[in-house]
C-alpha cells in the first residue's frame, strides 16, 4: 500500500502531465502542419503529406483517451466525432484536412483550458490568500506557529502586509486593513482598540496586536475558503443541458455523414461532414461561461458554492427575505430624543449614554454611539447596576439616573406624545429618569438599509416576480418595511419552522431564493433552491447552510450576483446553441460537396474559437447592470452622506420646535424657533446649496442627464421656501414684540411641513444617490 506522501506525489505528477498535454499537443500539431506547408511550397509533396499524416496520427491517441474518459463519466462527448474524422482523413488520404483537424482539436483544448484558468483566477486567488501561520506573543517572545495551533485568547502580532490569521479583537495599536478580498471594497478600513477584526484582511498599516476570538476552523476566512473550494461548474444544470445537446448532436452528425456517403458514393464527403461536425471545445463553452460568472461574482465579494447555485439564481422567480440584518441594518439607531420641560435633548442623550456606556445591551450601544457621533461629553458615573429587562441605573453627581423602562406611572403630556410616536413609528423607547422623575425619552429603531429599495428594483429587473418577507418581529414594524419596499407579501412573528414551511410552499410554485443572516435562518436557507447568507456579520450556521455568501455587509451585492447569474446563463446557452447552429449549416454544405475537408476544418476552427471567446464575455462587467460613478463623484456622495448624519439634529430640532409651539406657544417656544432658524441658515441651507451646485451636476452624467435630479432640486426649492417663511414669521414676531395668535397656525404648518419634507428628501437622497457609493 502506498504511503500518503507517495500518493500525493503521484497525484501531483499526473496533474502536471495533464496540464502539459494540451500545450504539447498544440506544439506538435502546429509544427507538423507548418513543416508540411513548407515542404509543399518547396515541391516536396510526399514529404509534406508525411508531415501532415504524422500530425493527424499524433492527435488520435489523446483524442481516444478523452472519448473514453467522457464515456466513463456517462457523457457521449462530441470528441468521438473528432476521432472518427481523424481516422477518416487517414483512411481517405486527406492528410491536410487531418492535420487541420488535429490542430483544431489541440487549439480548442488549449483555449478551453486557458479560458477556464482565467475564469477561475479570482477563486484560486481566494484560496491562495488563505493564511497558514500566525505570530503568537508569549511574554516578551514572538514565535511563528502553524495556524492550527492558535487558540481562543492567544495574543497575536499582525505585522505590516500580514494577512489577519483568525477572527479577533484589536488589543494594541490601530489596525488599518485592506479587506478587499473579503468585501470587494477597495477602501481601507480602520479598527481601534477593542474592535473586532475578521480573518483574511491584509494589514495595510503598522503592526498591531490581536486577541484571538476564534480558531482557524471557526474564523471568517476559513468559512469563505471552504465554500470557494466547492465552487466549480461541473454540476450546473445548464452544463448538463449542453451534454444533452451532445447526445443528439453526435448521432445526427453520423447520420448526415452516412447519408452523404450513400447518396454521393464519396467517402470524402462523409469525412468533410465529420470534419465540420467536430466542435471539440464547443460544448465546453458552457462551463467556461458559468465559471466566468463565478469568478465575476467573487470579485464583488459574492462567494457562490457551485455552478448549480449560480444557474438556479439566474432562473429564480421568487425571493424570500428575512428582515433584521437583511433588509435593515441589524443595528438599532436613535431615531429621536424627546426632553421633558426644563431639559434639552442633548442633556437627555448625554445622561443616558453616560449610564449605558457600561451596558452590553444592543440599545445601550446605540445610545452611546449616538452621543459619541454628536460629540457630547459623557459624565463620570459610579455605582452602575443593570437589571435584565428593566434597564441600567447609576449615580451621576448627587442624582440617580435610570435608563430603560418607566415605572408604569401615568405619563405626562410630553411623554404620551413620545410614546404615541414610538408606537406609530414601530420604535422602541428607552426612558430616562432622574431621581425618579421622567426627564426624557429616546426612540430607537433598526433602520432600513439605504440600498434596499434600489436592490429590490434591480432584482425585479433580473426576473424576480414575487418578493416575500419573513420575520420574527412584531407586525407593525414589519408592515411598515413591507409598505416602504413594495413587497408582495409579508409574514410576521415567524418561528424557524414557520420560515421553512413558507419557503417549501414557495418552492412548489417557482424557483425560490431565501436570504437571511441569523442562526434561525439556517434551516430556511437550506430548504430553498438557493440559500443566500449575509456573511459579513451573519451567523456561521447561516453561512454553512447557504449556497451563496455575501461577504460584504451590503444587500445590493445580491442584485449584482443575480445580474451576473442571468447573464452567465444566457451566454452559456447562447454559446452552445449558436455554435451548433453554425456547425449544422457547415455540415449541410459539406454533404452537398460545397466544403472540401481541408476548408471545412479551417471553418470549424474559426467557429470553435468564436464560441469560446463569446463564453468569456461572462467575465466582463455588464455596464448596464448598475450605475457607475466616477471616483470624485463617489467622494462627494460619501461627504454628503456623512453630512446627513450630522444634520439629523437639525431635523429633530424642527420637529421639537413645532411640538413646543403646539403645547406652550410662549417665549420658550419662540426661542426654540429662533434656534431652528439659526440651524437652518448655518448648517442645513449651506448643505442643500452645496448639493445643488456640486453633487447634482456630478451625478447628472452618471444618471443620464439633469432630469434625473430635477425632483430633488424641486425639494431643495421647497426647503428654502419654508425656511424663508419661518424667518419671515420671526421678523413679524420681533416687530410685534412676540408671536401673535394669527401666526401660530401658519408657523406650525411651516415647521411640521419642513420636518416632513426634510425626512422624505433625506431618505430619497440616501436611497437613490448615496447608495451608489461603494
Amino acid at each position: 500500500m502506498k504511503r500518503p506522501d507517495a500518493e500525493r506525489g503521484t497525484a501531483r505528477a499526473l496533474e502536471v502531465a495533464r496540464r502539459s498535454l494540451e500545450p504539447a499537443l498544440l506544439a506538435l500539431t502546429a509544427a507538423a502542419l507548418t513543416a508540411g506547408g513548407v515542404a509543399w511550397l518547396t515541391g516536396a509533396e510526399t514529404l509534406a503529406r508525411s508531415f501532415w499524416a504524422a500530425g493527424t496520427a499524433v492527435a488520435i491517441l489523446p483524442a481516444v483517451g478523452w472519448v473514453i474518459g467522457a464515456l466513463r463519466r456517462g457523457r457521449a462527448g462530441v470528441d468521438l466525432i473528432a476521432v472518427l474524422a481523424l481516422a477518416g482523413t487517414l483512411a481517405t488520404g486527406e492528410y491536410l484536412a487531418g492535420a487541420l483537424i488535429a490542430l483544431m482539436l489541440a487549439t480548442g483544448r488549449w483555449l478551453d483550458a486557458a479560458a477556464e484558468r482565467r475564469a477561475s483566477h479570482d477563486l484560486r486567488h481566494l484560496l491562495e490568500h488563505a493564511p497558514r501561520s500566525a505570530r503568537r506573543r508569549v511574554g516578551d517572545r514572538v514565535r511563528t506557529v502553524p495556524l492550527a495551533e492558535v487558540e481562543v485568547g492567544d495574543l497575536l502580532v499582525v505585522g505590516p502586509g500580514d494577512v489577519v490569521p483568525v477572527d479577533g479583537r484589536v488589543e494594541g495599536g490601530t489596525a488599518v486593513l485592506d479587506e478587499s478580498v473579503l468585501t470587494g471594497e477597495s477602501l481601507q478600513v480602520e479598527r481601534g482598540l477593542g474592535e473586532t477584526v475578521r480573518s483574511g484582511g491584509v494589514n495595510a498599516g503598522s503592526a498591531f496586536e490581536l486577541v484571538a476570538a476564534a480558531t482557524e476552523a471557526d474564523s471568517t476566512y476559513a468559512e469563505i475558503v471552504r465554500l470557494a473550494r466547492q465552487a466549480g461548474a461541473e454540476s450546473a444544470p445548464v452544463i448538463r443541458l449542453a451534454d444533452r445537446y451532445a447526445a443528439w448532436f453526435l448521432p445526427l452528425s453520423l447520420a448526415v455523414a452516412g447519408i452523404a456517403w450513400l447518396v454521393s458514393g464519396s467517402a470524402v464527403r462523409a469525412v468533410a461532414v465529420l470534419v465540420v461536425a467536430t466542435p471539440c471545445p464547443l460544448l465546453l463553452a458552457a462551463p467556461v461561461a458559468i465559471v466566468s460568472g463565478l469568478s465575476r461574482a467573487a470579485r464583488l465579494g459574492v462567494v457562490v458554492r457551485d455552478g448549480a447555485a449560480l444557474e438556479n439564481l439566474g432562473r429564480a422567480r421568487t425571493l424570500v427575505l428575512d428582515k433584521t440584518g437583511t433588509l435593515t441594518t441589524g443595528r438599532p439607531r436613535v431615531l429621536d430624543v424627546t426632553a421633558a420641560p426644563g431639559h434639552t435633548p442633548d442633556e437627555v442623550l448625554a445622561l443616558a449614554a453616560s449610564v449605558d456606556q457600561y451596558s452590553p445591551h444592543v440599545l445601550a450601544q446605540a445610545i452611546t454611539d449616538e452621543a459619541h457621533a454628536r460629540g457630547l461629553p459623557l459624565h463620570p458615573v459610579r455605582d452602575v447596576a443593570e437589571e435584565p429587562g428593566r434597564g441600567a441605573t447609576g449615580r451621576i453627581g448627587d442624582s440617580t439616573v435610570h435608563v430603560g423602562r418607566h415605572d408604569g406611572a401615568p405619563l405626562a403630556a410630553w411623554a404620551r406624545t413620545a410614546d404615541n410616536r414610538a408606537t406609530l413609528d414601530g420604535a422602541a423607547v428607552a426612558w430616562l429618569s432622574v431621581d425618579g422623575r421622567l426627564s426624557g425619552a429616546l426612540l430607537l429603531r433598526d433602520p432600513l438599509r439605504t440600498e434596499a429599495p434600489r436592490t429590490l428594483r434591480r432584482l425585479r429587473q433580473a426576473g424576480i416576480r414575487r418578493l416575500l418577507m419573513l420575520t420574527g418581529d412584531r407586525t407593525e414594524p414589519a408592515l411598515e418595511i413591507a409598505a416602504v419596499l413594495g413587497l408582495d407579501d409579508m409574514r410576521a412573528r415567524q418561528t424557524p419552522a414557520d420560515k421553512v414551511a413558507a419557503v417549501r410552499a414557495e418552492r412548489e410554485k417557482a424557483v425560490t431564493v431565501m436570504v437571511g443572516d441569523g442562526v434561525n435562518d439556517a434551516p430556511a436557507l437550506a430548504a430553498a433552491d438557493v440559500g443566500v447568507a449575509m456573511g459579513a456579520r451573519g451567523a456561521g450556521a447561516s453561512s454553512e447552510a447557504a449556497d451563496i455568501v455575501l461577504t460584504t455587509d451590503r444587500v445590493d451585492r445580491l442584485a449584482d450576483a443575480a445580474g451576473i447569474a442571468v447573464r452567465a446563463r444566457r451566454i452559456a446557452a447562447q454559446s452552445a446553441v449558436a455554435g451548433m447552429a453554425m456547425s449544422l449549416a457547415a455540415m449541410i454544405a459539406a454533404a452537398f460537396g460545397l466544403l472540401p475537408p481541408a476548408v471545412g476544418a479551417l471553418l470549424q476552427e474559426a467557429i470553435d474559437v468564436a464560441v469560446i471567446l463569446n463564453a468569456l464575455r461572462a467575465l466582463r462587467v455588464d455596464r448596464t447592470a448598475r450605475v457607475a460613478v466616477a471616483p470624485a463623484t463617489e467622494q462627494l456622495l460619501q461627504r454628503f452622506a456623512a453630512e446627513h448624519d450630522d444634520l439629523r439634529e437639525v431635523v429633530e430640532a424642527v420637529r421639537a420646535a413645532a411640538d413646543q409651539l403646539s403645547s406652550t406657544p410662549g417665549p420658550e417656544a419662540l426661542e426654540s424657533v429662533r434656534h431652528v432658524d439659526r440651524l437652518l441658515n448655518e448648517q442645513l441651507l449651506p448643505h442643500e446649496r452645496a448639493e445643488e451646485q456640486q453633487l447634482y451636476p456630478a451625478l447628472a452624467s452618471a444618471l443620464g442627464g439633469s432630469e434625473a435630479t430635477a425632483t430633488m432640486s424641486r425639494a431643495h426649492t421647497e426647503i428654502h421656501r419654508l425656511a424663508r417663511r419661518i424667518g419671515a414669521h420671526l421678523q413679524l414676531a420681533d416687530a410685534e414684540g412676540g408671536l401673535q395668535p394669527d401666526q401660530l397656525d401658519d408657523l406650525r404648518a411651516c415647521l411640521y411641513g419642513l420636518h416632513s419634507v426634510l425626512r422624505l428628501h433625506f431618505t430619497q437622497e440616501e436611497e437613490n444617490y448615496f447608495s451608489l457609493a461603494q
